[in-house]
């Protein structure tokens, strides 16, 4: 059943809000769901911001007294419980920390904790009726499937109350009618009421005001706008004002959190000597209107930021991450709320918070915690200039990270790309729109070198996340009556927000195979894997080894030794191998798997295991200039889980042709003693170089941050004996790892110091 609006549940409540002024920035709802008979003459509601019909943070009503529930121990059967309560027919979801925000009065529940079977919320256990330890920061709250139980009158109705008024804001441009380029960030404020969209007067408008409409819209600031040429052409316009007296302080999430009068019906006269409200926005760096300027924006150093996301599914959401002694880490959830968020989302060029997330919902971090208490009044430039507690291991853990999710501006960028063919939304063979006004017409994309990070650049186009294939052949995808290929050599690095960002070829498609059969395809999930390596595991266990000829066959028969050794006067003799230990772990939130299926996967005798991936890591050895100098892999990989976090189970064994893969939460070991595991270095000079690893170096597998995959270590080698240092990663190719990377004395020279 589709969500109505409260204009559409409760237009009697709406006008009677309108006509009382007292009603207006009411703090309780206006209405509460009547609670059937058998529950012991409660009463229960949903209420909070924002929220739909059937969300929010649960409120009790007993002995005429409304409160909440703790969300200690509170879990999906005790919100099954809760939505029968309320009429729905069972709970999708709950939620903790006051998402909804916090209630007010008595928290009746505490540690309630519900089998799903029980009638009423009065058979589940809990520490009793209003005996709690918990603040209203950690309310509870539920989301309902949308559909009644039979026979429940009430519908729970949104409460009318101030903030609720305003649902949706937009700009509108007041001059050009033609086709203008998105996003909009100068025009008319107006607000959507129940007949349609209205002006907002300009009389006590303020930069605050401005701020927030901006942030709303997806923009980090605002900027002064010519008023005077605005007043003008509104003496030539008629225009429908619905919303006076706006005064907002600034660091609000939503306009309709500022104060603000609606006109009554029967205000004839509206706005006397004012004109609608103008606002003029500031686009972010990734949404800068020329090329010019976003290829400048991006070009800056990265070292210049200190806070970045990491694991979301679409621009501008993900897990905060904070630099700090040169060095990467989380935030601890505890008191994360909007306003943190905000300062986070504006100083990353995107709108206010949409919502602050907490709880590792973009994925558990690895290594340093930062902060934690966090507390912004939402004017700060940074989130380093807010109040926070520095932390230990023993506060926090990474089951805690807190993450956002901000406003972004509106593109349209999704209007111009479609899946057809496919079994589900999420999968398909791409069609792009191109073409001018009149001439707009849709095509197929030659799949020619398509890969996992198109593929990802159409997912994210889309909006549905994260890319799992990126295909080739489409045959088996039926495009109905779309034939024509008007896209070619698409290459994209994976960070544009469109297929148009990418380079391709221009007028003139050139591809090798012709035909629908092989054109581009996609399948997308919202959630990916994210593999990382333990990179003080390699510095602790490297070592040199001179491992007789006869003692690797095997090797040899795998490909793990440098080109010299066919050539080697066998068996006898030794190669020189660099050893060391690689333990991966990942730290996503979709299981890594094999590309290939078990149908394709290897038998090796030698080893005794089935290969599922050709090549899953690259050592390598450089010079300090770049120049390879030696070079090992995994010919192919046995992956599985080594070992898993407290509360994770095993779930992939490479033994007895079981599944191959590294679940959520564990982290695949591969000892220095086990064959390949090294880089043969038997013709390297001594010297001083650089040790290379990285994980998925083909982007075979989708993840969501291949900027993880590398890391870098100083090696000196003085001909019998090698010293790996200072090994970084997570940035290992950005100019702010180089510029750490120590250069100690004699390494260009690469002599023997």
């Amino acid at each position: 059943m589709r969500p109505v609006s409260i204009w559409q549940r409760s237009p009697w409540g709406l006008l009677l809000c309108l006509l009382c002024s007292s009603c207006l920035g009411s703090p309780s709802p206006s209405t509460a769901p009547e609670k059937r008979a058998g529950s012991q003459g409660l009463r229960f509601r949903l209420a909070g911001f924002p929220r739909k019909p059937f969300e929010g943070r649960v409120e009790i009503q007993r002995a005429g007294e409304w409160g909440t529930i703790c969300d200690d121990d509170f879990t999906l059967q005790a919100a099954h419980i809760l939505c029968r309560e309320l009429g729905f027919t069972e709970a999708t979801g709950w939620t903790h920390s006051a998402k909804y925000g916090p209630g007010t009065g008595r928290i009746w529940l505490d540690n309630l904790s519900c089998s799903g079977t029980e009638q009423s919320v009065t058979e589940c256990a809990s520490r009793g009726w209003g005996n709690s330890d918990c603040t209203h920061d950690e309310d509870a709250g539920v989301i309902c499937k949308d559909q009644r139980l039979p026979g429940f009158s009430d519908s729970n109705v949104i409460e009318v109350e101030q903030h609720l008024q305003v649902e949706e804001v937009r700009l509108r441009p007041a001059v050009g009618r033609g086709r203008r380029p998105l996003p909009v960030t100068e025009g008319l404020v107006e607000v959507r009421l129940p007949d349609g969209w209205s002006q907002v007067c300009d009389k006590g408008w303020s930069a605050h005001n401005s701020h927030v409409v901006c942030g709303m819209l997806g923009f980090p600031s605002e900027k002064r706008v010519n008023t005077a040429f605005y007043r003008l052409l509104a003496q030539r316009q008629q225009h429908s004002f619905g919303l006076h007296g706006v005064a907002c302080v600034g660091t609000e999430a939503h306009l309709s959190l500022c104060s603000l009068e609606f006109y009554r019906a029967n205000d004839t006269t509206r706005c006397p000597g004012g004109a609608p409200a103008v606002v003029s926005c500031v686009p972010g760096p990734l949404y800068a209107a020329s090329s010019g300027q976003r290829k400048q924006q991006q070009s800056k150093p990265q070292g210049e930021t200190r806070v970045r996301l990491k694991g979301g599914a679409h621009p501008g959401e993900g897990r905060v991450e904070v630099l700090k002694a040169s060095t990467w880490g989380t935030i601890c959830d505890r008191k994360w709320d909007l306003q943190a968020a905000s300062v986070v989302c504006r100083e990353l060029g995107f709108g206010s918070a949409r919502e602050a997330l907490s709880g590792a919902r973009m994925g558990q971090g690895m290594g340093a915690i930062h902060l934690s208490e966090v507390r912004c009044s939402g004017q700060e430039p940074s989130l380093w200039k807010c109040p926070h507690k520095n932390i230990t291991a023993e506060d926090c853990s990474h089951s805690q990270d807190a993450g956002v999710r901000c406003n972004l501006p509106y593109t349209g960028v999704e209007t111009k790309i479609r899946l057809s063919g496919g079994r589900s939304q999420h999968e398909g063979r791409v069609e792009v729109q191109i073409g001018g006004p009149g001439s707009l017409r849709w095509g197929l994309i030659c799949g020619d070198d398509w890969g996992t990070l198109e593929a990802m650049v159409a997912c994210r186009q889309l909006g549905l996340g994260y890319a799992n294939h990126g295909l080739q052949e489409t045959w088996y995808w039926d495009s109905g009556n779309i034939t024509e290929v008007v896209m070619s050599g698409v290459r994209c690095t994976g960070s544009e927000l469109s297929l148009d960002q990418c380079a391709h070829h221009g007028t003139h498609i050139a591809c090798k195979r012709t035909g629908t059969r092989f054109t581009a395809g996609v399948i997308c999930s919202e959630t990916a894997s994210d593999l990382l390596l333990h990179s003080a595991l390699v510095q602790e266990t490297a070592y040199i080894e001179d491992r007789p000829l006869h003692m690797l066959y095997c090797a040899a028969e795998e490909n793990c030794l440098a080109r010299s050794a066919r050539s080697a006067n066998w068996p006898y003799g030794h190669r020189r191998l660099l050893r060391f230990s690689s333990q991966i772990h990942n730290l996503g939130r979709a299981d890594f798997r094999p590309k290939a299926g078990r149908h394709s996967w290897v038998w090796h005798e030698c080893h005794g295991h089935y290969h599922s991936m050709d090549i899953f890591t690259h050592y390598d050895i450089l010079t300090p200039n770049g120049t390879k100098v030696a070079e090992g892999h995994k010919a192919s990989f046995c992956l599985e889980d080594t070992e898993c976090q407290e509360d994770v189970s095993k779930r992939y064994e490479c033994a007895n042709f079981g599944e191959q893969g590294i679940t959520v939460g564990c982290w695949d070991l591969y000892r220095h003693d086990i064959d390949c595991q090294w880089i043969d270095i038997t013709d390297v000079k001594p010297g001083n170089y650089i040790l290379q690893v990285v994980i998925n170096p083909n982007f075979e597998v989708a993840e969501s941050d291949f900027t993880n995959n590398a890391m870098k270590c100083n090696c000196k080698y003085d001909g019998h004996r090698i010293w790996v240092h200072n090994c970084h990663i997570g940035d290992a190719f950005s100019e702010e790892a180089n510029r750490r990377f120590e250069r100690y004395p004699g390494q260009t020279s690469n002599q023997v110091i």
